[in-house]
């Protein structure tokens, strides 16, 4: 357990738990963090009080469920997307939660912009996050015809370059 759940007060390990047990992590670590702040704890502490929450409670946790990469799900995310879709794209991103993870998005160009279309993470029964998003982008994009970029479906980068527009 953190050291510092003790200095919580009784409605914000309420609200803590509530959040861990909707599996919303990043509103559990807000309460932990802005309540603990003033005694100079970090986001990192606040963390790390979470996840010792999550081990707490263990299956009491609705999980939530891993976005489907299943070529209808995502063709039907891909058709409500605000706008032409013309390109799918993986991108890597990360966090301290998830580490690297990577997201399917959706290349808009009317409305300019892109509409996220899942959130690929680790899963301990699947191929890398990486191989995964490559598979079902390429199976999207050769679906709905347009091109898929990919470009560092190997090794996590969020800096590689992005697709450009044409």
């Amino acid at each position: 357990m953190s050291r510092w759940w003790d200095f919580l007060e009784e409605r914000t390990r309420q609200e803590v738990d509530a959040a861990v047990l909707l599996d919303r992590r990043l509103t559990a670590v807000k309460a932990v963090w802005e309540a603990l702040r003033p005694l100079g704890v970090g986001l990192h502490e606040a963390e790390r009080a979470v996840h010792a929450r999550y081990e707490a409670l263990g299956d009491r946790v609705r999980r939530t469920p891993p976005d489907p990469l299943d070529l209808p799900s995502l063709a039907a995310r891909a058709a409500d997307a605000p706008g032409r879709l013309v390109a799918v794209e993986a991108i890597w991103d990360g966090d301290t939660v998830h580490d690297w993870f990577v997201l399917l998005i959706a290349v808009l160009d009317s409305p300019e912009g892109e509409s996220r279309l899942a959130t690929v993470l680790h899963r301990r029964d699947g191929p890398p996050p990486g191989a995964a998003a490559a598979e079902a982008g390429r199976a999207l994009a050769e679906h709905l015809g347009v091109p898929f970029h990919f470009a560092s479906p190997d090794v996590p980068d969020d800096l590689a370059p992005r697709r450009r527009a044409d």
